[in-house]
């Protein structure tokens, strides 16, 4: 049986293991644009500490759903999946190349979102207001099935999955396993996410972190938080911005706000590599090392 051609190069993996890099670098070689498949690299007020494209990787290809968006807006899933559909609908026959480290934006884009009603304002409102820490309880005794996949440190979903069987009387489950197909077929993406050896992503985290401080994370930090903007919404928690933002207003110092940014940072990559481990099991892990051989190899296989 014949490969079916490939529509798209989706490139997942953990901060910093360098995914911005291979795509450019794909995207180069076929003449393609980049596509932003981050939660965070959406927003115009976190270029720095999102690690964004440079200004110089824009002018080498196309880059597209970066910074895009202002950090008031609360940006989810469901805006970014039609964003990125007008995109694959528009594109012409070189592939487009999606880069990320969101795995809930990859598996939407394949397997399709459920189609959730909208959730009535007061409903969403009493849950955003509940306390963070009775979040994981209080959806074990209305949903068992969703809390055993929500970690008790993740509100934001937590919060999501109360409210959606509050306002619609289902769980988020029952909805999700209702979902369309996705417009992208499996069999038209090249899969790839990249598995870094856990000392060599560590040495990286590091590494950017300097490298942040000294291209202005702090500062960017600072002027997003002098906004005044709902300490909830996404970008406001952001990776970085409370410890930094902490410096700034001498709260910490600078050894002790790093070491914080670093922490956080290396647990988040755990999460990720964890979620792409079980929930990408069938897409090719491979070493960034070798990356850009095994995707060019099989980009020109399938033609």
């Amino acid at each position: 049986m014949t490969a079916s051609p490939i529509r798209a190069v989706l490139i997942a993996g953990p901060t910093a293991s360098g995914k911005s890099a291979l795509a450019l670098e794909v995207a180069r070689r076929i003449g393609g644009a980049v596509v932003n498949a981050d939660a965070l690299q959406v927003y115009r007020d976190l270029r720095v500490l999102t690690a964004r494209p440079s200004a110089a990787d824009e002018a080498a290809a196309p880059h597209l759903l970066y910074g895009h968006v202002d950090a008031a807006e609360p940006y989810a899933v469901g805006r970014w999946l039609a964003e990125a559909t007008r995109l694959l609908e528009a594109a012409d026959q070189a592939p487009l190349v999606f880069v990320g480290g969101t795995g809930l934006y990859f598996e939407a884009l394949t397997n399709g979102l459920a189609m959730v009603p909208e959730i009535p304002e007061t409903v969403r409102a009493r849950w955003r207001a509940a306390p963070a820490a009775a979040l994981h309880a209080e959806l074990a005794r209305r949903d068992p099935e969703m809390a055993a996949r929500l970690r008790p440190s993740d509100p934001q979903r937590l919060t999501r999955a109360l409210e959606v069987i509050d306002g619609t009387g289902r769980s988020l489950a029952d909805w999700q396993r209702d979902a369309a197909r996705g417009p992208l077929a499996e069999e038209a993406a090249l899969r790839i996410v990249l598995a870094p050896e856990r000392p060599a992503l560590d040495a990286r985290i590091a590494r950017r972190l300097e490298g942040m401080i000294e291209a202005g994370a702090a500062e960017e930090a600072e002027r997003l938080a002098a906004r005044g903007l709902d300490p909830a919404l996404p970008a406001m928690k952001a990776l970085g911005v409370a410890p930094l933002v902490a410096w700034r207003r001498g709260e910490l110092d600078r050894a002790a706000a790093l070491e914080r940014v670093r922490l956080d940072t290396r647990r988040y990559a755990k999460r990720q590599t964890t979620w792409f481990r079980n929930r990408m099991a069938d897409w090719l892990h491979v070493d960034p090392k070798e990356a850009l051989v095994r995707v060019m190899n099989e980009i020109g296989r399938r033609g």
